[in-house]
C-alpha cells in the first residue's frame, strides 16, 4: 500500500509502445486533491439536473463540434500514448461525436415518464439522475469508451468525474479540454488524473452515486464488490472470448475478409473483436490459407504512418503475456501458420498470428487474448459450434456466418452472449446497447438501455 507521503509525489509514467521510450510524466493528484474535485462536481449536479433536456442537449451537440475540431490532435496523441493507428483513431474521434449527437437527439424520449395503471388516479414512473457517476476507463479505447459513458449520464443530468488509465494521460487533459470548450462547466465533467491505488479509494466517496467500469474481468470483480459494499449501482464491461461460427454455405470473401479486420482492429487490442473462430470441416483447409493469406499481407509500424495496418500493444507486459499464450497453445498442439515470433524491433510490436488446430484447454482457447492472435477449430456441424462457442465463462459478443435461416434461428436462440451479429461483425453502436454477462460483465451501454442504467426509476402515485 502506498504510503500519504508517496501518493502526494505519486505521477503518472507512460511509455510511446512504439519505441519504447518514456513520454512526459504528469503529476496525479493526491487522494485529497481527487476527493475536492468529486466534491466539486457533485456540487455541480444540483445546477446541471435543473438545466432542460433541450439545453442539456446543446451542449452535447457542441461536444461532438469540439471533438471533430479536434479529431487529429486526439487521434495523434492516441498513436502516440498506446499505439493507436492514426485512421483508426480519426474513426474513433468521429463516433464518440456521433454518440455525444445521439445522446443529444434521443435523450429525453428515452426518459419520458410512463404512465402506468393502479388504484391511483394517476400513477408513473420517472427517471431522474442519481447525481455524480464515476468512471473507470481503459486505455485501448480512451475517447469512445469515455463517450458512451459520458453521453448517456450527462444527458441523463448526473455529472461525472472519469478516471482515465494512467498510459493515456495527455488523450484524456485534451479529451476533458474539448468538453469545456462546448461550453461544460468544470464542475460538471473532471478528469481524475490518480494513480490506480487512489481511483479504487474514489469508489468509496460519499458522494459518488454510481460507477462505470470497463477493463479486465480481474480488475471487475474488485470493482464490483468495491461498489456493491457501498450499494452503489455499477455497469462493468469486462473481457472476452467472442467465438465466431463459420459454415460452408457462407460468402467466404466477405467473411474472411470481416474476420481479420475484426481480429487486427487497434492491433487485437478489442474486447469484441473475433478471438475463437469455428470452421465447417469441408472448407477448414480453404478458411486457413485465405486466413493465413490475408494476415501475411498486413503491416505492422508507427502507427502514425497511415500506410501501417497495425501499431504496437500498448505495453510490454500485455505483449509479453500475449506470447506466452501463444507459447503455450503450440505446445499443447496448435499449429502457428504465421506469426508467433516476437520481433527484434523496438517498441511493443506483436505479429498477426493465426493458430490453427486449437483445442478446448489450449490458453487462446480459454483465455482473452488481447492482441492479433486468432484461434480456429474445425466443426462437423453447428450443434458442435454452437456447443464449443459456449464453452467459455466469458459472454461478450458472437457471430455467425451462414446462409442457412434454420443454423441462424438455432444460433439466436443458442448464443449465450450480450451481442449476436449474423453474416457481420460484432460492433458497438450508440444506437444499440452493448454489454455482456458471465465474466464479461453486467449492465449495458449504449442505445436507450444505456441511459436508464445511472437514473432513478422513480414511482409516483397520486391519488
Amino acid at each position: 500500500m502506498l504510503t500519504a507521503a508517496k501518493l502526494e509525489s505519486a505521477t503518472l509514467d507512460s511509455v510511446n509502445p512504439t519505441t519504447g521510450e518514456a513520454l512526459p510524466s504528469y503529476v496525479a493528484l493526491t487522494l485529497d486533491e481527487a476527493q475536492t474535485v468529486i466534491d466539486k462536481v457533485a456540487n455541480g449536479f444540483f445546477e446541471w439536473k435543473k438545466q432542460s433536456f433541450a439545453k442539456r442537449a446543446a451542449f452535447l451537440k457542441a461536444v461532438a463540434i469540439s471533438l471533430r475540431d479536434n479529431k487529429h490532435e486526439l487521434a495523434d496523441l492516441m498513436a502516440l500514448e498506446m499505439g493507436k493507428p492514426i485512421k483508426e483513431g480519426v474513426a474513433e474521434v468521429e463516433k464518440s461525436a456521433w454518440c455525444a449527437e445521439y445522446y443529444a437527439d434521443n435523450g429525453e424520449a428515452f426518459l419520458t415518464p410512463e404512465t402506468l395503471e393502479s388504484d391511483a388516479s394517476h400513477s408513473y414512473v420517472q427517471y431522474p439522475p442519481l447525481g455524480t457517476v464515476l468512471g473507470i476507463l481503459p486505455w485501448n479505447a480512451p475517447v469512445w469508451l469515455a463517450l458512451r459513458f459520458l453521453a448517456p449520464a450527462l444527458m441523463a443530468g448526473n455529472t461525472c468525474v472519469l478516471k482515465a488509465d494512467p498510459n493515456v494521460p495527455a488523450t484524456a487533459n485534451k479529451l476533458v479540454e474539448c468538453f469545456y470548450h462546448a461550453g461544460i462547466p468544470e464542475n460538471v465533467v473532471a478528469n481524475l488524473a490518480v494513480a490506480n491505488s487512489v481511483a479504487s479509494k474514489m469508489i468509496d466517496h460519499p458522494k459518488v452515486k454510481a460507477v462505470s467500469f470497463t477493463g479486465s474481468s480481474k480488475a471487475g470483480q474488485f470493482i464490483a464488490s468495491q461498489a456493491a459494499a457501498g450499494l452503489k449501482p455499477a455497469v462493468l464491461e469486462l473481457g472476452g472470448s467472442d467465438p465466431c461460427i463459420l459454415m460452408a454455405d457462407a460468402d467466404l470473401e466477405k467473411a474472411l475478409d470481416i474476420i481479420t479486420l475484426s481480429r487486427m482492429i487497434n492491433a487485437g487490442q478489442s474486447c469484441i473483436a473475433v478471438k475463437r473462430l469455428f470452421v465447417e470441416k469441408s472448407i477448414y483447409s480453404e478458411v486457413c490459407d485465405g486466413l493465413r493469406e490475408r494476415f501475411s499481407k498486413l503491416k505492422c509500424g508507427d502507427p502514425r504512418d497511415q500506410s501501417n495496418n497495425l501499431g504496437p500493444l500498448a505495453r510490454e507486459d500485455l505483449r509479453d503475456q500475449l506470447h506466452h499464450q501463444v507459447c503455450q497453445s503450440i505446445d499443447a498442439g496448435a499449429r502457428c501458420l504465421t506469426g508467433g515470433d516476437l520481433p527484434s524491433r523496438s517498441g511493443f510490436f506483436y505479429p498477426p498470428t493465426l493458430l490453427v488446430d486449437v483445442k478446448p484447454g489450449m490458453a487462446v482457447f480459454e483465455e482473452e487474448t488481447f492482441g492479433p492472435v486468432l484461434s480456429v477449430t474445425p466443426i462437423d456441424a453447428i450443434d458442435d459450434a454452437l456447443e464449443l462457442a459456449n464453452d467459455t465463462e466469458y459472454g461478450l459478443g458472437a457471430s455467425i456466418w451462414t446462409q442457412s435461416q434454420t443454423d441462424i434461428d438455432q444460433a439466436v436462440e443458442t448464443l449465450q452472449s450480450g451481442q449476436i451479429a449474423v453474416n457481420g461483425i460484432v460492433k458497438s453502436d450508440p444506437r444499440l446497447p452493448s454489454g455482456g454477462i458471465g465474466k464479461s460483465g453486467y449492465g449495458r451501454e449504449l442505445g436507450p438501455q444505456g441511459i436508464r442504467e445511472f437514473v432513478n426509476v422513480q414511482q409516483v402515485w397520486i391519488a
